[in-house]
């Protein structure tokens, strides 16, 4: 990340809501430290973090710092530290009380004129998804959305609403306090290196932009797993499972990014208007469609790095006899000139045998082989783009075995190699500061617009309700396994199969 040719562009007041939580503790104040450690915000710059506890502001900067020490990607400086700590100010505010609203917007009014930002405001919801329409509608009985000379942007964490019904009706409420230009739908994902980097990979590269396409690529296989169970968020996720919590947005963000049309130019709606028409190319999946092509699971109990875990229905908070999908394998066509043809495998889950997080580009193969006695330890041509736990890239080829008198074997190119992408290109930042960052220059092309949320809600509507009408037989796969049989099935019938990388 470059560091800002004038910061005067980057002076706002930061409202936090929900800043006495996990979110803001692990992430958001981390996030700023390091803008701060960059020479990235201007000296005119306020957080106002709003929590409910009951406790003074130096008690809130203390639980700060600690978050930093432990959070931070870079080691806690006196001087940074000092700097940030004069940007904090502590609200104590319960923001489901509508009366204090216009109180919080005086207050807002005070710190604008003390730190001089000239009227920009950041707010930012780290908080339920229950309660966001709650602090939109307070906002605008506050009157704190008015334009007091800035600008005025909204940034809302995922889930975007349950369904499309609920994700309409959240964003009506929102469209009617903030424009569509200033509303800021976050999903981490989208600032990760990797994530980042899909555009540069394709589009300034000729050798695989020219390639890119059906003619080459024989399928797509977007892969997200982990080993981690539900943990302590088991009411969280027996409201989300994997559909919701994943594949609606995480996954349908990373598949437009991977199939977009160049956009015409790099500018904001440019790049939201390729990835909107990916969305939209996606075949109908009826339930005729899905019966053959989608597969869901839930954990059982198991064993993951020698310690044996428990089954899903045994979490906390979690229902004994829940049908919540924990794993999600789905087959995908696009259909549009560029794609028509070329099979989209997406896969998620928990409890599964490794983290990863990776985007397998499989090109077709030749259509004669010269070389057919040799060719017996051939490997495919793969593109792999690593988003974690190792980031980079990994290319798979040919070549001549130099070991014997004849042969060929796969030989391959990794710039992840070295444990991590930070090994190789430095200590980058993390998604969180490109996000924020990008939020402050008033860059949305990172943040899904209302329109690529609701085609990516129409798809997950309809895989949810197939779920829901269809009685599945879980838990249907061991913890530490790569997921139920099932999903091995849905590329073998195709002659393929998952890469593991």
């Amino acid at each position: 990340m470059s560091k800002a040719l004038n910061n005067e562009k980057l002076s706002a007041v930061f409202i936090i809501f929900g800043a006495t939580g996990d979110l803001t503790h692990r992430k958001l104040m981390s996030a700023l430290y390091n803008l701060v450690r960059d020479d990235l915000l201007s000296d005119k710059f306020a957080v106002v973090a709003i929590g409910r506890r009951d406790i003074s502001e130096e008690e809130y900067k203390d639980s700060v710092h600690e978050s930093i020490v432990k959070h931070s990607r870079n080691p806690v400086d006196a001087d940074v530290w000092l700097k940030l700590y004069r940007m904090i100010r502590y609200y104590k505010f319960d923001f489901t009380q509508k009366e204090g609203y216009a109180d919080l917007h005086e207050y807002l009014r005070t710190v604008d004129a003390e730190s001089s930002t000239e009227g920009n405001r950041v707010f930012y919801l780290a908080v339920a998804p229950e309660y966001f329409e709650t602090i939109v509608k307070g906002i605008q009985g506050g009157k704190m959305a008015d334009r007091c000379g800035g600008f005025c942007r909204c940034v809302i964490e995922k889930p975007f609403g349950k369904d499309l019904a609920t994700a309409r009706k959240l964003n009506d409420a929102i469209l009617q306090v903030f424009p569509e230009k200033d509303i800021y739908r976050i999903d981490h994902y989208l600032g990760k290196d990797m994530i980042q980097n899909i555009m540069v990979l394709r589009f300034c590269n000729p050798i695989f932009e020219s390639m890119w396409n059906n003619r080459y690529i024989d399928n797509v296989q977007i892969s997200l797993t982990e080993t981690l169970g539900v943990e302590t968020r088991g009411d969280y996720y027996e409201n989300s499972g994997a559909m919701r919590d994943m594949v609606q947005n995480h996954i349908m963000q990373i598949l437009s990014m991977v199939a977009m049309e160049p956009p015409v130019n790099l500018k904001m709606d440019s790049i939201r208007n390729e990835k909107q028409k990916v969305l939209e190319a996606i075949e109908d999946i009826d339930c005729a469609f899905l019966e053959n092509n989608v597969v869901f699971g839930q954990y059982d109990k198991g064993s993951i790095n020698g310690k044996d875990v428990c089954a899903y229905r045994d979490e906390v908070k979690v229902g004994k006899d829940s049908e919540t999908e924990t794993f999600v394998a789905l087959k995908l066509h696009i259909n549009n000139f560029r794609w028509a043809g070329t099979p989209f495998y997406i896969r998620t889950g928990k409890r599964m045998g490794k983290t990863s997080g990776e985007i397998i580009i499989q090109f077709k193969d030749l259509p004669h082989t010269l070389f057919k006695k040799e060719n017996a330890n051939a490997q495919p041509n793969l593109l792999v783009l690593r988003i974690q736990p190792q980031v980079g890239v990994f290319f798979q080829f040919n070549t001549k075995d130099f070991s014997s008198h004849s042969g060929i074997i796969p030989a391959t190119m990794d710039t992840s190699s070295a444990s991590s992408a930070r090994s190789a290109q430095g200590n980058t930042p993390e998604a969180y500061e490109r996000l924020m960052y990008d939020i402050l220059r008033g860059d949305g092309s990172l943040f899904s617009r209302w329109d690529e949320v609701e085609s990516a809600w129409i798809i997950a509507d309809k895989l949810i309700n197939y779920r829901e009408q269809k009685k599945s037989a879980f838990p249907n796969y061991e913890a530490g396994s790569m997921g139920p049989k099932r999903s091995e099935e849905l590329l073998a019938k195709d002659g393929r199969v998952w890469r593991e990388i």
